[in-house]
């Protein structure tokens, strides 16, 4: 039986879905909240990503007010309400204040961190809701998980994992439990509409970078977008590597005219620049998002190879349709990208190593 009564779904007018959401996770679960939408059109669908690391230093809320994942779930347009505003305590019982006011009839939270803690704001959002949430073994030295869970009015059963299950398998296990949906095959591959000023953005960028075809004379791509940065240094690569590999490339003739772009977060930028400051190589630029997210896909979307290690890049690699190096430690093999036929995954040699002990070498045994 599904988790959301038919009765209920039927009756209900709007939805909110909770959740803590990177960017890579959103990349596989919109498919999922968009089949949502397109299976109940007189349901809104409303969302409340919520902010992990919220604090009450006012120096932090800069970067975290425009986490780039807002941008992006704004302009989908199978949700009604995007709640972005969590990144502070005074910030978040804001937030509570503005969901109760919508009286929402259904409330699902899809937080795997804390369960406990999102069931108890699921409640207190949806006070009158039918809540579903996520549900763990409460913790015996926390006789509040009990109570917590006491929030809820049904809960997911756990995922059962099995060998070579993609994270979207897991996903649409959620939304078969919760309202019978199915999503499959080609269903699940990612996307992202990139509005038409971006777009235009990502050309002037090509030009001013040289580029003015998809290939080169030797047929190599014209551009090739590198990622070596994720939030943890477990899944990092070496900018001073980044920086070998463009120079070893860089030396062979049918690669010497290839421009290569390097990726850093805003905050991650000027420190990534002053490891290589003395040794860039020619051809090659850096690059951050600092505008939009969507400068993001519309620059990788003009690439013919992005290099990424296992973040978000190497997902909306797929979604763009440009072919991707992944480079993975072998711990999460669920989340390598769903696009076989685009994709070549590169894992580090044992499960303890970090992204970091893959060598140069073994990139470039499989670029084409």
């Amino acid at each position: 039986m599904q988790l959301i009564p038919t009765s209920r779904l039927a009756k209900a007018d709007k939805i909110l879905f909770i959740a803590h959401l990177a960017i890579g996770d959103f990349t596989y679960l919109q498919n999922f909240f968009q089949a949502f939408s397109r299976a109940h059109p007189h349901v809104q669908v409303h969302i409340w990503i919520d902010e992990v690391r919220r604090t009450t230093d006012q120096a932090k809320w800069g970067y975290l007010k425009n986490y780039a994942l807002y941008d992006w779930a704004e302009q989908c347009p199978f949700f009604a309400k995007v709640y972005r505003r969590t990144y502070s305590p005074q910030l978040l019982a804001e937030s509570i204040a503005e969901a109760r006011a919508q009286h929402y009839p259904l409330v699902v939270s899809l937080a795997t961190l804390r369960p406990h803690h999102y069931a108890r704001l699921a409640r207190q959002v949806g006070p009158d809701a039918w809540v579903v949430g996520m549900r763990r073994k409460p913790r015996w030295y926390a006789p509040s998980d009990w109570l917590a869970y006491r929030c809820l009015d049904a809960s997911f059963a756990r995922f059962s994992p099995f060998a070579g299950y993609h994270i979207t398998d897991e996903y649409a296990d959620w939304f078969s439990q919760l309202s019978g949906l199915v999503v499959n095959g080609e269903q699940r591959l990612p996307f992202v509409d990139i509005p038409a000023q971006w777009q235009q953005y990502a050309q002037s960028q090509l030009l001013e970078w040289g580029v003015a075809k998809p290939t080169t004379a030797s047929g190599k791509p014209a551009l090739v977008f590198i990622n070596p940065f994720a939030k943890t240094k477990k899944r990092c690569w070496p900018v001073a590597r980044v920086a070998d590999l463009i120079q070893c490339l860089q030396a062979r003739p049918e690669w010497a005219q290839t421009r290569f772009v390097i990726n850093a977060t805003p905050q991650e930028i000027d420190q990534a620049k002053a490891q290589i400051a003395d040794r860039l190589p020619p051809n090659t630029y850096w690059f951050s998002a600092q505008q939009s997210f969507f400068q993001l896909p519309a620059i990788l979307q003009c690439c013919g190879l992005i290099i990424s290690v296992e973040t978000a890049v190497m997902h909306l690699a797929n979604a763009v349709n440009v072919p991707v190096v992944a480079l993975m430690r072998r711990k999460n093999p669920e989340w390598a990208p769903i696009d076989r036929a685009r994709s070549t995954v590169v894992m580090a040699a044992r499960r303890s190593d970090w992204v970091d002990a893959i060598p140069m070498e073994q990139v470039l045994e499989v670029l084409p």
